[in-house]
């Protein structure tokens, strides 16, 4: 499964984006859902996670400013980024694991520049 995500782009500081994510086909609804990224030169890390319930987890250094959410019935996952810092600068990966085989699935990733 190859996961579409969109909505990457050049903001100021301050500003905002709103990431997707979709999922082609069918995708159970309890698959947790997350958003990565991986600045130039650093490893990947994790920036938010969804469970099938709806339960958020946050790294420290977004939380109070990006929001995870989640549409089932469009098999898609959001991130709204807000008060973006020039530190949020990477490529935001969208990944989401099969519950049924333990597969990871990932997207093509999308770059998120803040620059003034």
């Amino acid at each position: 499964v190859q996961l579409q995500a969109s909505g990457g782009g050049l903001v100021q500081p301050g500003g905002s984006l709103r990431l997707s994510c979709t999922a082609p086909g069918r995708i159970y609804s309890i698959n947790p859902m997350a958003w990565y990224r991986q600045a130039s030169g650093n490893q990947r890390e994790l920036v938010a996670s969804i469970s099938g319930r709806g339960t958020t987890n946050y790294a420290d250094s977004v939380k109070g400013r990006f929001t995870i959410s989640r549409h089932s019935a469009k098999n898609s996952v959001y991130l709204q980024m807000s008060g973006l810092q020039i530190e949020d600068t990477a490529v935001y990966f969208c990944q989401m694991t099969d519950v049924i085989s333990g597969t990871s699935h990932w997207g093509q990733g999308t770059l998120v520049t803040v620059s003034s």
